[in-house]
Order: structure tokens, then sequence, then C-alpha cells
């Protein structure tokens, strides 16, 4: 439905790579999210209030608070909107995060409320009303609510939305959830057995997982979640394969809301190069990099040096060093630095995952004693790289 509204109110609705168009298409959902829960909410409350059933009544402040929630996402999404400023430098998208957080605590407040009425009811049971306006006014509560279902999910879909996604699957919990009321009402109505506060205790069940799960879906981004596996490989081969650069690690990807990143990465570059050359050449890397994924994008040069015999003698036997502590260890950013006289001093990256047996100290350490027994009279400068054992990728991949 969102989606074939949009054709209608959105310029260029197809553009969803657009920060404004994909705003748009939040602020629509949020208003046609607004009137028809008021709808529901009405006639829902009338057949409650008609018929003294306290799950319908809930269901119908369900409905309410599901009106209060699309006010949240409206308003998120149009403060998201918003250009960065000087105390928002990176802009203000984090904000859609938010909104979607709070639909989410709506619908947990919501359904504890419920469960409390409902659990009353059980202990004071009150008999109920059912006739053919209360069950017509149910069936096009559900009607509705998998309209909005499906419009919100496939708008969520395509602009890459928590918060559209939280509200679709707070709609299906209202199918459930109605559909459930609906059936008990039928069967008190047949047999006369009062099921009406079990019900609401099953529906607010139902209630509070659907906003457990959508405050995990908003939460993880707010705290820093891992970018996708296809995006990471993506621009470490799109780096890859200009001519001139040997490898790329310390990708860092920020996420400041949706389709507002910032990444910074390195890149190893000939040693022998003229830095001129080479710096022109990351410069366009980062431009085309801004250009084909909307983002802002730092790069750090690090010259590697070919051709000599010892550097790549004392690699191998870093290598062979790496693998004897652990074969799923890798490392990058490999240097051997000459200061004055005879000091030498190598120094690299080692990528660990998160998780690991071992302390960082104490692959240090290990590391640390094993080179100076290889190659005696030389110090050590090792970095531990966080990476994620997930991913599995190559790039000492940070995010936040």
């Amino acid at each position: 439905m969102i989606s074939f509204l949009a054709a209608f109110f959105i310029k260029d609705h197809n553009n969803t790579d657009d920060l404004e168009v994909r705003n748009k298409y939040g602020i629509l959902s949020g208003i046609v999210g607004i009137c028809l829960n008021i709808i529901l909410f009405s006639s829902k409350l009338f057949a409650g209030i008609v018929s003294s059933s306290i799950s319908i009544m809930g269901d119908a402040f369900n409905n309410l608070s599901d009106a209060a929630s699309c006010i949240v996402t409206l308003v998120g999404f149009k403060l998201s909107g918003q250009e960065a400023d000087e105390e928002h430098p990176f802009g203000h998208g984090r904000l859609e995060y938010v909104a979607g957080l709070i639909v989410a605590l709506f619908i947990v407040i919501m359904g504890v409320e419920l469960m409390q009425s409902s659990v009353e009811k059980i202990i004071h049971p009150k008999e109920t009303l059912f006739n053919g306006v209360i069950a017509g006014i149910l069936i096009f509560s559900i009607i509705i609510k998998l309209i909005m279902f499906h419009g919100n999910l496939e708008a969520s879909k395509k602009i890459g939305s928590a918060a559209l996604k939280n509200t679709a699957m707070d709609s299906i919990s209202d199918v459930i959830t109605t559909g459930i009321v609906l059936v008990s009402a039928f069967i008190s109505h047949k047999t006369g057995i009062i099921l009406d506060g079990y019900i609401g205790v099953i529906a607010c069940i139902f209630i509070i997982k659907t906003g457990y799960e959508a405050a995990k879906d908003t939460i993880s981004p707010l705290l820093g979640e891992p970018p996708s596996k296809e995006l990471v490989k993506e621009i470490e081969d799109f780096v890859l394969d200009f001519d001139g650069i040997l490898g790329v690690h310390d990708l860092v990807i920020h996420n400041y809301g949706p389709g507002r990143n910032f990444v910074s990465l390195h890149v190893e570059v000939p040693g022998d190069k003229d830095i001129v050359t080479v710096h022109d050449l990351v410069d366009d890397i980062e431009n085309e990099i801004r250009t084909k994924y909307g983002c802002m994008v730092v790069i750090h040069m690090d010259p590697v040096v070919t051709g000599d015999e010892y550097s790549e003698e004392l690699k191998r036997k870093v290598t062979h060093i790496v693998a004897e502590l652990d074969p799923k260890l890798s490392f990058h950013d490999f240097r051997v630095i000459h200061a004055k006289g005879d000091c030498r001093r190598v120094a690299f990256d080692i990528l660990v995952p998160y998780k690991y047996d071992l302390k960082d100290a104490e692959i240090i350490k290990y590391l640390d004693d094993h080179i100076k027994g290889a190659e005696p009279g030389i110090e050590c400068d090792i970095t531990i790289d966080k990476v994620n054992d997930k991913i599995d990728d190559r790039s000492g991949l940070v995010t936040k």
C-alpha cells in the first residue's frame, strides 16, 4: 500500500537511495498509519464498550498505541532528514533508530498493561456480548492490519528501514491478536465459557514478544554492528581493482543512520612509487567510492617495500611463527624500519577475533619472544586488530 501511494505522492519514488525520497517514504507511512489506527481504535472501542469485553477494549487501545508509534516514526523520519550542523556534523540519521526503539517500547508497555487487565478479568470474569456488528468490526480490523503489514514491510525493504520493519511486525502481531480475540468471542458466545481474560493473556504474550524483537533490531545499529559481509568484500574488491594497490586492510565503517556511512581504510602501495602519483591515485579512489556508495570516505596509504631480500626473508619467518601460534591468524601492514646505527624494528598488525582464547598481551608476548629468537637484535612493534570472526574477512574490520 505504501509503495502504491508513493507513486502518487513521492516524486522520483523509485530512487530510494536518495535520502530525501527515503525520508518521504517514512513520513508517508507515518501519516497513513496514524489515520488507519485512529479509525481502528474508534471502531474497536465502540465494540469493546458494547460487548463489555476486556480483550476487545485492550485490542482497541493497542491500536491507539500504534497511532502514537506512527507519530513517533513520522517525527523520527522528519528529524533524521535534517542537514548536519555544528552539534551533529554527521547528520541526524540515527534518530530513525531511536524512533524505532521508542515504537518497540510502546509495544512492550502496552502488552504489559493489557496483561494486567487480562489477569484481573480471569480473577473476576464477566459475561461478554457478541454479534454480527462486533464480528464485522474485528474482521475489518484484521483486513486493514494485513494491508498495513504488507505495505510497511515492502517499504522497509525498499529503503532498508528498521523503523518501518518494526511497524510492519507490529501490524502482523495485531492481526494475530485480533484473530484470537475474534475466535474466543465466538466460542464464548456459543458455549457460554468466558475466555475473555485468558485470550487477553495470550494476546499480550504476542504483543510483548513483538516489542522485544523490534527493540533488538533497533538497539543493535545504535550500539554499532558490523556491515554485511557482501558490502565489505565489495568495497575491498573495488579498491583492489585499481592498478598500484597491493592490499587493503583496517576497513572501518561508521553507521550514522540508514544511507549515512563513513568509511576509512588503509591501502598498501609500492614504497618506490612517486608519492604525488600515489596520492592522486588515492584521491581518485576516494572520489569513486564516494560516488558509487554514497558515503564519506578517507583512505590512508601504507607504503610497502618490495624487492628487499631481508624484508621478504623476515616476513617469511614471521608468517611461520604466526602459523605456529594459530594457522587461522593472519597479519598485514608488515614493514621493517631501519633506525640509526644497526637498530632495526619490525612492525605489523595481527588480526585476532573478538572472542579468542588468548589475551592480547599473551599473543604479543608470544610473537615478540619468538621473533627475537629467530632474529636476534630486532625490536617488535605489534598491533592487535580485532575482527569479527563471523564475517571472516581479512580487512581488520572495525565498525561503530
